[in-house]
């Protein structure tokens, strides 16, 4: 993990990063599970960005990665370069926000950071807002995955399940994990993957702002997961994984997310499932 930037931490709350909304090569996206709360109101500044174009859409795995094609669109009608620090957020706790830190950081682009609690906490602090959609200035990026590292396979997955140097973090709710809930051929978990919800990461009393980091350190230790061994995160289609992969990414981990997620493994037939 690079340094992060100067005056932008990787976590900044919303009190900071208002005081530095005009800073130079700096891009603010918004990347909502509800569209509808861009346009109540979004950091001033704020980009939209439809959490859909971070999915391939594509067969058989509509939530893989998107291609370097694809990404290079994307990132270059954002407006992004190689010198832009991104603010990333989202108005649910840091699922999209977490897929795209992902994504960005697949790509060799380390200058991000989480505005802790999205617009729930910016709106708490009672700062400005704005409902004027922005308009960003185009670029020409390149997309091309530099950190292939930071991603794991199906076919990987299923070659390691008994190793015991990886730990697999479902971030499904425990009914999805038990296999009495979920929308697949076939349900319930991976071998030996350990279960904490997405949502038990978040201090519902701040606004869905990270836990204290070292209160997680500690309970994901009593899971298994910690920095002496490899870390797989999945969900359902590596949306609320995208908030456990950047946790894991914040606390130095080496921590991979698996985009298959449960939409692949769940409606096949060679993977092996628990319930």
């Amino acid at each position: 993990m690079s340094q992060d930037e100067p005056g932008f931490p990787r976590i900044i709350e919303p009190q900071a990063l208002s005081e530095h909304l005009a800073a130079p090569d700096l891009l603010i996206i918004d990347v909502p599970a509800n569209a509808q709360s861009y346009h109540d109101g979004h950091v001033p500044g704020a980009i939209f960005l439809d959490y859909r174009c971070l999915l391939s859409g594509q067969a058989p795995v509509a939530n893989d990665v998107p291609d370097d094609a694809a990404l290079s669109t994307l990132f270059s009608e954002l407006g992004l370069t190689p010198q832009t620090h991104v603010i990333l957020y989202d108005d649910e706790g840091g699922g999209w926000a977490g897929r795209l830190a992902w994504t960005l950081t697949l790509l060799g682009h380390d200058r991000w950071s989480y505005l802790n609690g999205g617009i729930h906490a910016w709106r708490a602090e009672g700062l400005p807002e704005s409902r004027e959609p922005v308009t960003p200035t185009p670029t020409r990026y390149q997309a091309q995955i530099q950190r292939p590292e930071l991603m794991i396979r199906r076919e990987e997955l299923i070659e390691r399940l008994d190793d015991p140097d990886l730990v697999i973090w479902d971030a499904r709710s425990p009914e999805e994990y038990d296999g009495i809930k979920g929308n697949n051929q076939r349900r319930g978990h991976m071998p030996g993957a350990v279960n904490l919800e997405w949502t038990e990461t978040m201090d519902r009393d701040r606004q869905l702002r990270l836990r204290d980091l070292s209160e997680l350190v500690t309970e994901l230790a009593i899971m298994g997961i910690d920095a002496e061994g490899e870390i797989a995160t999945h969900c359902q289609s590596h949306h609320r994984s995208g908030l456990t992969w950047m946790i894991g990414y914040l606390l130095g981990y080496n921590i991979r997310a698996y985009p298959g997620s449960w939409q692949e493994w769940g409606n096949r037939d060679d993977t092996p499932i628990e319930t």
